[in-house]
């Protein structure tokens, strides 16, 4: 082995422990999201999808976007889809995509009273839930789900699909975590 390689200095920090996220208490208090992007374009101009997982009881919303929305347009939809349906979360885990980094959403987040947590760069582990949720969706896309097309009806049933893969999974019994009241304050 070449004395360059038995010697190279090591350019990054050493990991730290792993650090868990704590566990929700309450339904929807803690939530994550990312997206999915190049997807082909739906009749209606969609060629995305905004991911929205529950941290506690795995359930996750799949809403048909544009990659050029802005931010103030996903921060109705988000009102409207989200909050509207689940109340106001505590905090919400993301990767660092530049929507969510921009200073309208921060300051949306925060008079909505969410706290913002981003994820480390290059860690996409800090985001673990959502990005297996992304696995089994784009898993069902392939399997040709959903021909070539994302349609409102084919994403519930990839809802539905990813609901009932949960409750085979969760040890915890789906009627209790649904519930449970619900603690978050409402828009």
């Amino acid at each position: 082995m070449p004395h360059v390689l038995r010697v190279k200095a090591e350019h990054q920090r050493p990991s730290g422990l792993l650090q868990p996220l704590e566990i929700p208490v309450w339904r929807w208090e803690q939530i994550s999201m990312d997206f999915i992007t190049k997807l082909p374009k739906t009749p209606r101009g969609h060629d995305a999808i905004w991911v929205i997982v529950d941290r506690l009881t795995k359930s996750a919303h799949f809403l048909a976007i544009r990659e050029d929305y802005n931010t103030n347009r996903l921060a109705k939809l988000y009102l409207d889809e989200i909050v509207s349906r689940h109340g106001v979360p505590i905090s919400i885990i993301t990767d660092r995509d530049s929507i969510f980094t921009s200073r309208v959403w921060q300051t949306f987040q925060k008079a909505l009273g969410s706290q913002l947590n981003l994820s480390t760069t290059y860690h996409p582990q800090t985001d673990g839930q959502t990005e297996r949720t992304i696995q089994v969706k784009v898993n069902l896309q392939d399997r040709n789900l959903y021909k070539k097309q994302l349609k409102r009806l084919l994403l519930y049933e990839i809802e539905s699909k990813l609901h009932r893969i949960v409750k085979r999974a969760t040890p915890i019994l789906e009627e209790n975590l649904w519930n449970l009241k619900s603690d978050t304050k409402l828009c």
